[in-house]
C-alpha cells in the first residue's frame, strides 16, 4: 500500500480530537480511542491470572480489530469488552475516568508506567508481538508531542469520556420512559448491529496509515466477496472523500473510490477515480520502487487495459477499443506478455460483438497455459464453452471441456473459478431443457459455498456465480409450481444482493418474469402487461417478446403479428436462437388462432430443424407436441398420437409443470379424436384412458392456478363423461366449469383452436 501523505505527520493539529504527533518516520499517533485501547491492555495484564480460558480467547479475538481498526466511540468500546468480560470492562471505566476527572500528571504517569511492560526476565508483552508493536509506538508518539499537544490530548480525553456519561446518562431517562416491550425490540436490534462491524463505525477525522490501509483493504475484501456487508455507496464514498481530504495523493483509496463507483453503475465517477488512481501511483513512486524503471510503463499499459474494461462494461466498445490499442501498443513495446494476454482476452470480448471468432480466444487459452496463468486460461475454456454451447456443440463434448478446466481449478485452489464453472453447467443444462441436471448442478454449488470462508464472519456466497444459480433455482421451483418455495429464494436473495448490488439485476429480471407468468396463468393480462415495462428495461428481447404474448392472449393477433416478426428478424441478426425458435412457436399459434393451420406447418418445422441443429431437445419437443396438434387439426389424430410419443416423455421428465398439462390435454384429445373410428368397446376404452389423462393434466393445471385450461379440461370431461352416460360426474364437472366459466371472461376462441 502506498504510504500515507507526509504532510498528515509533519503538521500538528487537532480534527475531532485526534491529536498528530510531529514526528518523522513515526505513521501512528494518539488518540483518546487509543489512549482506552492502552488503559485496556494495562487493566488486562493486571487481571490476567484471574481470567477464565473462555474469556482471555474472547478478549484476544477481540483485540486485533480494535488494534486495525478505525476511532469508535467509548459507549461502544465499552459494550464490546462487556460481551467478552464485564468485569474488565468495570475496570477500564474506572480507569479512565479517573485519568479524565483527574489531572494532568495522571496521564503522564499512566503513559510512564506502561514501558514498565516491556521489562523483568518474563515481561507481560514480548516487544515485537503486534500488542507489543502498538504499546512502542504509542509511548514514542506520546514522547515526541509538545507540551501544548499533551494538554490538548488531555483535554480530547475529558471530552471523549464525559461524551459517554452524557450518552449514558440519556440513554437511562429513555429506559425509563420506554415500556419493556419497545426495550427489549431496541436491544435485540443493538444486538443485530453488533459491536465488531468495524465496516459500519464512521471514521472521524483523518485515519493513520495502518488504520487507512487496514479499512480500504476490510472494503476492498467485502465489495468483493459479500457487498451486503460493506458501507453502503453513498456513506463509503463519504468516508473516502474524508480520506483524500487529509491526503489527496493516497493511490489505493482512488482504486477503492473508482469500485464503489462501479456499483452504481456511475460512469464518470468512476473514470475519474480510476485516472486518479494510476496518476497517483506514478506519482508517488510505488510502481518504480517495485518495478525498478519498468513500473512507470506498467502503470501505462495497465491503466490503458483497465480504462478498456470500464468502456466495455459500459457499453462504449469504440472508446474500448481505442485504450485497448494503447495497452497492446506500451505492452509490445515493453515485451510483457502477461499484459499482452489480458489485452487478447478483452480484445475476443470486443470482437464478439462484431462477429462471433474462436480463433482469438483459443490462442489465448493457448498462450495463457504456456505462460502459466491459469486463472486467464480458465476463463478463456469458460468462454469458449458458453460460444460453443449458443453454437449447438453436443453436451457431453461441453462437460469434458469443463471437466479440463476443473482440473485446473482444483490444481491451483482457484475456487472463485470453481463456483464460475458449476453455474455454467447450470446454465447450460438449463438451455438443453435439462431441469434435473440444473437443479443438481445448482444444489452442488449452494453446497460447496458454505465450505469456505474468506474472512471471519464472510462467506464466499455473493458472487455473480451464486446470483445466477439461485435465479435458476427459484425459476425451476415456480415452473413446478412451489411458487411459495421459489418467493423465498427471491426473498434471500433481495437480502443477500440489495438493489443498489451490482448483480441485483439478475434476480430483478427473474422475479419479473415469475409474476409475469403467474400472472397470464390466472388469467390477469392486465397485471401482466404492466410487468412489460420492468422486464424490457432489464431485457429488451424479452420485454418484447412477453409484450407480444400479452397481445395474443388479448386476441390482438395483428398487433402481436407485426412485433413477434420484427422481434424474429432481430434475433436473426444477432442469432439468439432460443429466441428465434419461440418467436416461431407464438407465430405458429398466432396461424392457428386465424384458422390458418397449413401456414403454420413450415413455420414449425424451421423451428424442429433449428432445436435440433443447436441441441435444444427441450424446445425439440416443444415444436413436436406443436406438430401434433397441427396434424390433429388437420384431421390425422392417428400420426399425432404417433409423434406424441416421441416428444412426451422429455417433456415429463423436464418440463414446467404448465407443458406437462398442455402435453397430456392434448393426448387426450389425440385419443377422442382418434376413438371415432373404433369399435364401440374400443371407443369405450380410449375414452376412460382419456378421462384418465384429463385427470393428470387438471392436476397439473391446478398446481400453477392456471385457471383458463382448467376451464377447458373440466368441459372436456363433462362431455367426456355425458358420452359415457356417467351422469353424476357429469353434473360434478358442469358445476366446476360454470364457476370458472363465470370467473373468467371468455377468450372468443373455439377450444381446439389452442394448444396451451
Amino acid at each position: 500500500m502506498a504510504s500515507v501523505h507526509e504532510s498528515l505527520y509533519f503538521n500538528p493539529m487537532l480534527t475531532n480530537g485526534v491529536v498528530h504527533a510531529n514526528v518523522f518516520g513515526v505513521r501512528d499517533w494518539v488518540t483518546p480511542h487509543k489512549m482506552a485501547l492502552l488503559v485496556l491492555l494495562s487493566e488486562l495484564g493486571r487481571a490476567g491470572p484471574q481470567l477464565g480460558l473462555l474469556e482471555r480467547r474472547r478478549l484476544n479475538r477481540l483485540l486485533l480489530p480494535l488494534l486495525q481498526g478505525p476511532d469508535m466511540a467509548l459507549s461502544r468500546l465499552r459494550k464490546a469488552i462487556e460481551e467478552c468480560c464485564p468485569q474488565l470492562a468495570g475496570s477500564v471505566h474506572i480507569r479512565l475516568k479517573l485519568m479524565a476527572e483527574g489531572e494532568l500528571k495522571d496521564m503522564e504517569q499512566f503513559f510512564d508506567d506502561l514501558s514498565d511492560s516491556f521489562s523483568g526476565t518474563e515481561p507481560e508483552v514480548h516487544k515485537t508481538s503486534v500488542v507489543g508493536l502498538f504499546l512502542r509506538h504509542m509511548i514514542l508518539a506520546y514522547n515526541k508531542l509538545s507540551f501544548s499537544q499533551v494538554y490538548k490530548l488531555y483535554t480530547a480525553l475529558q471530552q471523549y469520556f464525559h461524551k459517554d456519561e452524557k450518552k449514558d446518562g440519556a440513554d437511562e431517562n429513555e429506559m425509563e420512559l420506554t415500556n419493556p416491550e419497545e426495550l427489549d425490540g431496541k436491544m435485540e436490534k443493538e444486538e443485530l448491529d453488533g459491536p465488531l462491524r468495524e465496516e459500519e463505525i464512521a471514521c472521524s477525522g483523518p485515519l493513520s496509515q495502518k488504520q487507512a490501509e487496514y479499512f480500504l483493504s476490510q472494503q476492498a475484501s467485502l465489495l468483493k466477496n459479500d457487498e451486503t456487508k460493506a458501507l453502503a455507496p453513498a456513506s463509503l464514498q463519504k468516508e473516502l472523500n474524508n480520506l483524500l481530504k487529509f491526503n489527496p495523493d493516497f493511490a489505493e483509496a482512488h482504486y477503492l473510490s473508482y469500485l464503489n463507483s462501479l456499483r452504481v453503475q456511475d460512469v464518470f465517477s468512476s473514470t475519474h477515480s480510476l485516472l486518479h488512481y494510476f496518476d497517483r501511483l506514478i506519482l508517488t513512486g510505488a510502481e518504480s520502487k517495485s518495478n525498478g524503471d519498468e513500473g512507470y510503463g506498467r502503470s501505462l499499459r495497465y491503466a490503458a487495459l483497465n480504462l478498456a474494461a470500464l468502456h466495455c462494461r459500459f457499453g462504449h466498445y469504440q472508446q474500448a477499443e481505442l485504450a485497448l490499442q494503447e495497452a497492446i501498443r506500451i505492452a509490445q513495446e515493453s515485451n510483457d506478455h502477461v499484459c499482452l494476454q489480458h489485452c487478447l482476452s478483452w480484445l475476443y470480448i470486443l470482437e464478439q460483438k462484431i462477429f462471433d471468432s474462436c480463433v482469438l480466444l483459443e490462442h489465448s487459452v493457448n498462450k495463457s497455459l504456456h505462460f502459466g496463468l491459469p486463472y486467464l486460461a480458465s476463463l478463456g475454456i469458460q468462454s469458449l464453452v458458453q460460444q460453443r454451447a449458443f453454437a449447438g456443440k453436443a453436451a457431453n463434448k461441453l462437460m469434458d471441456a469443463l471437466k479440463d478446466s476443473d482440473l485446473l481449478h482444483w490444481k491451483h485452489s482457484l475456487s472463485e473459478l470453481i463456483d464460475i464453472s458449476i453455474a455454467q453447467k447450470t446454465a447450460i443444462w438449463r438451455l438443453y431443457g435439462r431441469s434435473t441436471m440444473a437443479l443438481q448442478q445448482a444444489q452442488t454449488l449452494l453446497s460447496m459455498n458454505s465450505l469456505e470462508a474468506v474472512n471471519v464472519g464472510v462467506q464466499q456466497n455473493n458472487t455473480e456465480s451464486f446470483a445466477v444459480v439461485l435465479c435458476h433455482l427459484a425459476e425451476l421451483h415456480a415452473e413446478q409450481g412451489y411458487f411459495a418455495a421459489a418467493s423465498e429464494i427471491l426473498k434471500h436473495l433481495k437480502e443477500r444482493f440489495p438493489p443498489n448490488s451490482q448483480h441485483a439485476q439478475l434476480w430483478m429480471l427473474f422475479d419479473q418474469k415469475i409474476q409475469f407468468e403467474r400472472a397470464m396463468n390466472d388469467g390477469r393480462y392486465h397485471v401482466a402487461d404492466s410487468l412489460v415495462a420492468g422486464i424490457t428495461a432489464l431485457n429488451s428481447i424479452e420485454g418484447v417478446y412477453r409484450k407480444a404474448i400479452v397481445l395474443k392472449a388479448q386476441n390482438q393477433m395483428s398487433e402481436a403479428h407485426k412485433l413477434l416478426q420484427k422481434l424474429l428478424i432481430h434475433c436473426q441478426k444477432i442469432k439468439n436462437t432460443e429466441m428465434v425458435i419461440r418467436v416461431l412457436l407464438s407465430i405458429a399459434e398466432l396461424y392457428w388462432r386465424s384458422s390458418c393451420h397449413t401456414i403454420a406447418l413450415p413455420v414449425l418445422l424451421q423451428a424442429l430443424a433449428l432445436a435440433r441443429e443447436y441441441s435444444l431437445q427441450y424446445l425439440a419437443s416443444e415444436t413436436v407436441l406443436n406438430l401434433a396438434f397441427s396434424q390433429l387439426i388437420l384431421g390425422i389424430p392417428e400420426q399425432a398420437l404417433n409423434i406424441l410419443h416421441m416428444a412426451i416423455e422429455p417433456v415429463l421428465a423436464h418440463g414446467a409443470v404448465l407443458d406437462k398439462g398442455c402435453a397430456m390435454f392434448l393426448v387426450a384429445k389425440c385419443q377422442v379424436a382418434s376413438a371415432a373410428s373404433y369399435t364401440p368397446q374400443k371407443k369405450i376404452e380410449a375414452l376412460e384412458s382419456a378421462i384418465l389423462n384429463l385427470n393428470e393434466a387438471k392436476t397439473y393445471f391446478a398446481k400453477v392456478d392456471c385457471k383458463e385450461q382448467l376451464r377447458d379440461v373440466l368441459y372436456f370431461q363433462a362431455r367426456l363423461f355425458h358420452t359415457l352416460g356417467k351422469t353424476q360426474e357429469r353434473n360434478k364437472c358442469a358445476m366446476l366449469f360454470r364457476q370458472l366459466h363465470q370467473e373468467l371472461p371468455a377468450h372468443g376462441v373455439p377450444l381446439i383452436n389452442a394448444f396451451k
